[in-house]
């Protein structure tokens, strides 16, 4: 069983978060994505939207039979994903999992916590977002782990392959952001 595993706030989930999630469960062949809808993200100063408020609106727009929105951050007491795929891999020692993340969280990837062994212990999918791209290629992550790169050709081997690698997918995006949101109240309505 390949899962992917998708982590953040969701503050609030938007479609742009259901377009990568799909996008990847056809791209790399995966068998789930998990939304890992975290307690909060160390690397902001603003803590998010309670808990079951993010969860509840998650499972509201990610309508898909391979995809769980789970609050496993949470009941595991894990603050940094580090510790959570850590937990994860403990927990179930017969799943491969994949961690995903857009372009965007690519670029200041090397400010997270241990982000070099996520990078050495899990494949890493990046899936591309407006005007993004470009700048987590040149990532300190991505110049790194440069040689460990897989081709768009390749995307579908990804789970099954040794990290490190990681490979970043460029194709047809939606221009939706979660603070965006947040400030306009648009998702509100």
């Amino acid at each position: 069983m390949t899962v992917g595993l998708l982590g953040g706030s969701f503050d609030p989930a938007h479609a742009g978060h259901v377009h990568i999630t799909r996008w990847a469960l056809k791209s790399f062949g995966l068998s789930q994505v998990w939304w890992l809808v975290s307690p909060g993200n160390p690397l902001k100063a603003n803590a998010p939207a309670a808990s079951g408020r993010r969860l509840r609106r998650a499972r509201e727009i990610m309508q898909h039979p391979r995809v769980v929105v789970t609050d496993l951050e949470s009941r595991m007491g894990t603050r940094y994903t580090a510790a959570t795929l850590s937990g994860l891999r403990q927990r179930y020692p017969g799943v491969r999992f994949v961690w995903l993340m857009g372009a965007d969280n690519m670029q200041g990837f090397h400010r997270w916590d241990r982000w070099d062994w996520i990078m050495e212990n899990f494949p890493v999918g990046v899936l591309g977002r407006p005007g993004d791209q470009i700048a987590a290629g040149l990532s300190p992550a991505a110049r790194r782990f440069a040689t460990r790169r897989l081709g768009r050709e390749q995307a579908e081997a990804l789970p099954h392959m040794a990290a490190p690698c990681w490979t970043l997918l460029t194709g047809r995006m939606l221009d939706l952001s979660s603070s965006e949101l947040r400030r306009s109240g648009a998702w509100r309505k």
